[in-house]
């Protein structure tokens, strides 16, 4: 307790910071990586003549993502706003990057990646957090003045081109994440429902019109309406993604006896691991995985409402928003609920980029749950 000019009282608590959120993380990946091994094992050995190709990745990927959530967990977050700008820019400068012939790096028709050597990065995972760090330092200056609609509009512009500049890749999975974090943010922010309607029209309508501009999008709406219609076409993919869910049953194959993963399942590794992990646990062991996941997201929010400044609530929760938004599409789109989309499944696919800034986002929301509150 602590005596105030004005002899009020008021109660100094200091918190030692969320331990099981750490735990939890750390958990998800090494879990991640006992299915990516299980996953990817049969396709790596046929393709890079080694088994354990995407264990690696995903070992390094997971070693440089537990350095930088150690780096988060301990750096003041508060100190955070000064690299507002610089961090917008360099993501800005990134995604640009990508459409650099010589740096960028086209996958399937996509250019999603830059290049150096043998090392690749995912701009649009960097991207996410720009959003997040730039919203929540606005927010933070003056919480009134995401009331008006002018003052949401600094918070529209840098979401829109980074948004215009995903879907340019083209990748609307992300750029539909983007969208819905953007959204998150505004609302919990204090956006007024007024403008969130006026927003949310619109938005829909650029993405009922993004799907019909390109005709594999149309393809892959026609897949989810009828997968049987094009069973070796567009919709091999979610036809398998169900046959792996439905060979699961409650107890699975065990672990490790997948057998979609052995070439019948694109993407058995990264996109559509929750698959192979529905195939080999069954839906118990689906259960418990998404216990910890929803553990995860309870825990962010959690640490949100009782964060030390404005900063801080902003910060966790979009931290919590990315991570619970790519979590439910991921799962949504595995088991058929919504058209087939490229997203990984946080802490758990196979990819650096996503595992590295994750962890480093997490270390944030631990360095925000143990920061002094006062009462």
């Amino acid at each position: 307790m602590k005596k105030t000019k004005n002899d009020k009282y008021i109660t100094i608590t200091r918190r030692k910071g969320d331990y099981s959120l750490l735990f939890s993380v750390i958990l998800l990946s090494v879990v991640g990586t006992v299915f990516i091994y299980s996953a990817s094992r049969y396709s790596a050995l046929s393709t890079y003549n080694d088994s354990l190709y995407f264990v690696k990745k995903q070992i390094i990927g997971i070693l440089l993502g537990i350095a930088a959530m150690i780096f988060t967990s301990f750096y003041n977050y508060n100190k955070l706003k000064r690299f507002t700008i610089p961090v917008s820019i360099i993501a800005f400068v990134l995604l640009c990057l990508v459409f650099v012939p010589g740096i960028g790096v086209e996958n399937y028709g996509a250019k999603r990646w830059i290049g150096f050597g043998g090392f690749t990065l995912q701009p649009s995972e960097i991207a996410k957090f720009a959003l997040i760090l730039f919203t929540a330092s606005y927010v933070s200056g003056n919480p009134d003045k995401i009331k008006t609609f002018v003052g949401i509009l600094p918070v529209l512009v840098v979401g829109g081109i980074i948004c215009l500049l995903i879907i340019l890749e083209p990748n609307m999975s992300i750029t539909i994440c983007t969208v819905l974090l953007l959204f998150g943010l505004l609302f919990a922010a204090g956006m007024k429902i007024k403008h969130f309607a006026l927003l949310i029209i619109p938005a829909f309508l650029g993405g009922v019109a993004l799907i019909f501009l390109e005709p594999y999008r149309i393809n892959r709406l026609l897949a989810f309406i009828d997968p049987w219609a094009n069973p070796k076409g567009e919709g091999y993919q979610l036809l398998q993604s169900l046959y792996a869910l439905g060979s699961g049953g409650w107890f699975g194959v065990g672990l490790f006896n997948s057998r979609q993963k052995y070439a019948f399942l694109p993407f058995a590794e990264s996109d559509f691991i929750l698959s192979v992990i529905g195939e080999e646990i069954g839906f118990i062991g689906v259960f418990f995985f998404f216990a910890l996941l929803i553990f995860i997201i309870v825990k962010g929010i959690m640490i949100a409402s009782k964060a030390e400044n404005v900063f801080g609530f902003m910060l966790a929760t979009g931290v919590t928003l990315i991570f619970g938004i790519q979590v439910i599409i991921n799962a949504l789109v595995v088991t058929g609920s919504i058209p087939p989309t490229g997203l990984p499944l946080p802490l758990v696919s196979s990819g650096n980029t996503s595992i590295i800034i994750f962890m480093a986002e997490m270390g944030v929301l631990f360095n925000i749950s143990k920061k002094t509150v006062i009462v």
